[in-house]
C-alpha cells in the first residue's frame, strides 16, 4: 500500500475512533465497530495498531506531534528557550483544549479500567514534558530563569498556561479557545513565569 494511500486509511480510521468514542466511550469502543464504520478490515486494524490501546495510543500521539515535533525543531536548531516558550504555548493550549483531546479526556475519566488514561499520559504527556524540560533547562543555563528542579518548574508553567481550563473545557463549562486567546492566555503564562524565575 502506498504511503499517501495508507495516511488517508489512518485518517478515515481515526475519524471513526473519534466518533465512536464520543458516542460509546472506551469500553464501548470496540476494533470491530471501528473497523466497520471506517469501511476497513479487523485485520489492517490489528496489523497496523496491535489492539484498541494501541490504537489510541496511536491517536494521542498523532494529536501531540505538532507541539512535539515543534519541540524537537526549536531545540535542534538551538533557539532561544524563551522564545520556543512563546511558540509553544499557543499550540500546547490549541491541542489540549481542542475537540480531539477533548474527547479522549472524556472518555478517560469515564473508563473505569485507566486504560484510556494511562494511553493518554505516556503517548502525550510522556512525549512532550521530557523536550519541555530540555527547554527549561536550556534557559536555566543561559541565566533566563532561575530554578533548582526543571521538573517543578515544568509543573509551575503549565499550571500558569493551563490552569484549570482544560477541566473545564471537559465538564462543558468553557468553549473551545481562539486562537487569539491562546496566543493571550500564553503571552501571560511566559511573564508570570520569569516574573517568579527570574
Amino acid at each position: 500500500m502506498r504511503a499517501e494511500t495508507k495516511f488517508h486509511r489512518q485518517q478515515e480510521i481515526e475519524i471513526a475512533a473519534y466518533t465512536l468514542l464520543e458516542k460509546h466511550g472506551y469500553a464501548g469502543t470496540s476494533m470491530q465497530g471501528i473497523a466497520r464504520m471506517a469501511k476497513a478490515s479487523n485485520e489492517t486494524l490489528y496489523n497496523w495498531y496491535g489492539d484498541k490501546q494501541g490504537l489510541f495510543k496511536a491517536l494521542v500521539a498523532r494529536n501531540a506531534a505538532e507541539v512535539k515535533d515543534l519541540l524537537e525543531q526549536e531545540l535542534l536548531a538551538g533557539r532561544d528557550p524563551l522564545i520556543i516558550l512563546a511558540h509553544f504555548g499557543p499550540k500546547l493550549l490549541a491541542l489540549l483544549l481542542g475537540e480531539r483531546a477533548i474527547a479522549l479526556n472524556r472518555a478517560a475519566a469515564a473508563d473505569a479500567s485507566g486504560a484510556l488514561g494511562a494511553a493518554l499520559a505516556e503517548a502525550g504527556r510522556g512525549a512532550v514534558v521530557p523536550l519541555l524540560l530540555q527547554v527549561l533547562e536550556s534557559a536555566k543555563h543561559t541565566g533566563q530563569l532561575v530554578f533548582e528542579h526543571s521538573p517543578q518548574a515544568a509543573v509551575l508553567y503549565l499550571d500558569l498556561l493551563v490552569g484549570d481550563l482544560q477541566i473545564r473545557r471537559v465538564i462543558g463549562t468553557v468553549a473551545a479557545p481562539t486562537p487569539d486567546f491562546c496566543c493571550q492566555r500564553s503571552d501571560r503564562a511566559l511573564s508570570h513565569l520569569k516574573t517568579l524565575l527570574t
